[in-house]
């Protein structure tokens, strides 16, 4: 089966990526295990601000301004709704946030995404004394829901092929790949923080980033807005909603721990003073890189092979856009961002070896 890429991996990078070669009328194939849940178990929001900080994400505007559109017209074809647009509410601690909330707002671009006026607690059981901030253009989008509605449309067009993708099969000429019955002018692996285990790509600094998260019900609370302080809380509907999130460097698997169960109930607690029930608590880690840029473009030996990986905990704003940025670089030629570009980890790294 002669194809224009074989995609390796089924997250957000993935099913992005085939979604760009769809909208451009390119052919592809994509082969999975499943065995990577960091898309499974996110929290799903698109947020431009990092709330820590009130500084703008990498390229937020172009991200969002390409972000929304994609998955609109993904929705339209698969007649579902996925993107549920909703306020983000960042808890303010005290009058030093407040000012710093201004300050960051008073930079060019950011009036875009930072309300002017500081608002009540939407509910009387969510304590904020000092108020909260609004941050625009927000939302969620339902990653599980997207990763099995577009798989099963993938699988109806007999575009999925649900298997663990042997390396060691992969053949290549001068200018395709050949794996198993496909032959590919591109072969784009995306595969989360399994390219750890790339003999292409393991040279790359990718690191893993193991997150937790909570679904609780509370009967009590009515919310609608996505509250952020030390932790944050998704509404979900039916009086549920999902709490998160941990990060945890060195413990790298997809298995809960009472740790993090512990260290988000104690400060959702803080400031969430109504009853509920814990009833789901999952795990996955997170592809990240360290200077929190995603991981894009072609092997420096192997001009076939590509990579899409690394979008850390903001893989549902930043996938499309580097999806699209990707795309543009195989087939049109276009230069990559040099933030973007896995050629600014040349020679900081070993050498890649690859299979010949």
């Amino acid at each position: 089966m002669k194809v224009d890429c074989l995609i390796v991996g089924s997250g957000l990078a993935g099913l992005c990526f085939a979604e760009t070669l769809y909208q451009h009328g390119r052919s592809f194939a994509l082969i999975s295990d499943d065995s990577q849940q960091a898309s499974e178990v996110a929290g799903g929001l698109y947020n431009p601000l990092i709330l820590n900080r009130f500084t703008l994400a990498f390229k937020a505007a172009e991200q969002l301004d390409l972000a929304i559109p994609f998955y609109q017209t993904i929705e339209a074809r698969l007649g579902q709704t996925l993107d549920f647009k909703q306020e983000v509410l960042r808890i303010m601690h005290d009058a030093g946030e407040q000012n710093r909330w201004f300050e960051s707002r008073d930079r060019s671009g950011y009036s875009r995404f930072m309300d002017e006026a500081f608002v009540d607690s939407p509910h009387p059981n969510v304590e904020a004394p000092h108020k909260l901030a609004r941050v625009l253009e927000t939302g969620r989008l339902d990653t599980a829901a997207f990763r099995k509605t577009y798989i099963a449309w993938l699988k109806s067009a007999g575009l999925y092929t649900q298997e663990r993708f042997e390396h060691a099969q992969l053949k290549l000429s001068e200018v395709t790949a050949t794996y198993q019955q496909f032959e590919a002018d591109q072969v784009i692996f995306a595969e989360g923080f399994g390219l750890k285990q790339n003999p292409y790509f393991n040279y790359l600094p990718l690191q893993g980033s193991k997150g937790e998260l909570l679904t609780i019900y509370a009967p009590e609370l009515d919310l609608q807005q996505v509250l952020k302080s030390t932790v944050f809380i998704i509404p979900l509907g039916d009086h549920r909603y999902r709490v998160g999130a941990t990060y945890d460097n060195h413990r790298l698997d997809n298995l809960p721990t009472e740790e993090a169960r512990a260290y988000l109930l104690e400060r959702l607690r803080k400031f969430l003073k109504v009853d509920f029930e814990v009833e789901a608590h999952v795990a996955g880690v997170r592809p990240s890189v360290s200077d929190r840029k995603p991981l894009v473009g072609r092997h420096p030996q192997h001009a076939q092979l590509a990579v899409l990986n690394g979008f850390g905990s903001r893989g549902v704003m930043i996938a499309p856009f580097a999806a699209d940025a990707l795309y543009q670089n195989l087939f049109e030629g276009a230069e990559l961002d040099t933030e973007l570009d896995i050629k600014r980890f040349d020679g900081r790294s070993k050498r890649p070896q690859g299979r010949n």
